[in-house]
């Protein structure tokens, strides 16, 4: 017996499979006063319909299938085996009327609670900062658990309840941030959505195991604002809190209930930048040193302070110093790490220190064969195989990063390469600037994605281009070090 429905139905059955499928044949028995919706996706599969009393037979049947062989790195909203979609109902409106009465904003909130909320409203007279601050109270102070079993699958538990505890789920803290915020006085509304397959809601019929996750919609004035009470340590003001990346959401509003996409926010500047500074000896036997300065914003900033937050700073900087010992052998951290973080403006820092001794610099040449690195998030793109390849490739959501290397104390007459250079392409571009004195060199990578996806017909120059531009971000140099003269 399903904890939510009110008559509602939606099933979906899988018709392809990674083996050789002799038969199957699904029968659906549905009451003839009734309408049954139904669609199939990624096959034309229709069904033979017969009437059977005051009942309508619907029957879908496959013999003698070769197997689907999966696709790897497909978009959300494409499956990778078909499907036949089943529901009894076209709108929306249906699945919000039987899930908003346990999702009412007038559920009774602790004194001790409702006072931290007046406090804010004291401290906070503009409702964006309202929005801000009563989002943080209950995404850090309300830890996630949870409660999936029975009624739980659903049904929230009382916000009273969750605060007593200290702890719910997505369904429980978004009831209670939304409780929260309309007692502020901002319109706000729990809202179902899918973690992983949000993007192909707008491709579904309407039921309500379409859904695992919940958020909250906040509107003021003419802006919409989306909150995941489930994100730990967010930062940003209103104007720019980095929304969900779960495509579309269903929001429990009484009326007009529909689909609602959650934008993304512009690429305008690199969310990630790294900029190191390697500086070669002033004198033969002295060490090189490296500092490097990596800047995060937004939701970059985000994941970084949840990162510093879950991990010791020393298995960071242990993970730091492999990195940089698969490029310079025998490099060694000289100073723990940095780390500063402005959570209003959700920016977060991190500063590292290291050295590289005369004989490790002078070991294999490396001075003479001296790497430069551009990591900008190139081995995050997926490198499918070509073979029997039909689905576009999921690129996952776009992103902006720079990778800034610069060298100190360089020999005389350096001669440095082309100023810039650009690998273009319709799904991202790689650009290249750089600059040089007699003993100085700076190289700037900037790499920006420009969409989320390619189709499988242009997967052959996506590779192509790719590897052009790996070619493009590891260089190497002969900064072998010339003791200044004399004379």
């Amino acid at each position: 017996k399903p904890v939510l429905g009110g008559g509602l139905v939606h099933l979906t059955f899988t018709v392809e499979w990674s083996v050789p499928l002799a038969r199957s044949r699904i029968k659906a028995i549905w009451p003839a006063d009734k309408p049954l919706h139904f669609r199939s996706k990624e096959l034309d599969l229709k069904p033979r319909v017969e009437t059977s009393g005051d009942s309508t037979v619907y029957v879908w049947e496959r013999r003698n299938e070769a197997p689907v062989i999966a696709q790897p790195n497909l978009p959300p909203d494409i499956p990778a085996y078909g499907y036949i979609e089943m529901s009894s109902t076209t709108d929306w409106q249906d699945v919000v009327d039987v899930t908003l009465p346990h999702y009412r904003l007038d559920k009774e909130l602790p004194a001790a609670f409702v006072a931290r909320l007046d406090t804010i409203a004291a401290r906070f007279p503009k409702p964006d900062d309202r929005l801000v601050e009563t989002s943080r109270l209950v995404q850090d102070d309300i830890r996630y658990v949870s409660l999936s079993i029975g009624s739980g699958s659903h049904i929230p538990r009382p916000p009273a309840e969750v605060l007593a505890s200290g702890f719910g789920d997505c369904k429980d803290k978004s009831l209670l941030l939304a409780t929260a915020l309309a007692r502020l006085g901002i319109t706000a509304s729990v809202a179902l959505t899918d973690i992983d397959e949000g993007p192909a809601l707008r491709d579904r019929l309407p039921g309500i195991p379409l859904f695992d996750h919940m958020i909250v919609k906040a509107v003021i004035g003419a802006e919409v604002y989306w909150i995941d009470p489930t994100v730990y340590l967010q930062g940003g003001r209103a104007e720019d809190l980095a929304p969900p990346t779960y495509g579309y959401a269903l929001p429990l509003e009484r009326t007009g209930a529909q689909l609602e996409p959650i934008p993304s926010k512009p690429l305008l500047k690199p969310t990630v930048s790294v900029a190191e500074t390697f500086t070669f000896p002033d004198a033969a036997g002295a060490p090189l040193t490296l500092g490097v300065k990596t800047t995060y914003l937004g939701a970059a900033a985000d994941t970084m302070r949840y990162r510093l937050r879950r991990e010791s700073i020393a298995k960071i900087s242990d993970d730091y110093v492999r990195y940089y010992n698969g490029q310079y052998p025998g490099i060694r951290s000289v100073a723990s790490l940095q780390t500063t973080d402005d959570r209003d403006a959700n920016v977060v820092i991190v500063a590292e220190r290291y050295e590289l001794t005369a004989d490790d610099l002078a070991a294999d040449d490396l001075a003479k064969d001296f790497p430069l690195k551009g990591d900008f998030g190139l081995t995050e793109l997926p490198t499918p195989s070509r073979v029997g390849r039909t689905a576009p490739i999921w690129l996952g959501h776009p992103f902006f990063k720079q990778h800034k290397s610069s060298v100190q104390n360089l020999k005389a007459r350096f001669s440095a390469p082309a100023d810039s250079e650009m690998v273009a392409s319709p799904f991202a571009i790689l650009s290249t600037v750089t600059s040089a004195t007699d003993t100085t060199f700076e190289v700037t990578w900037n790499f920006i994605t420009l969409t989320d996806r390619i189709p499988a017909a242009y997967l052959g120059k996506y590779l192509r281009t790719l590897d052009e531009m790996s070619e493009n971000s590891k260089w190497t140099f002969d900064f072998t070090y010339v003791a200044p003269s004399t004379e």
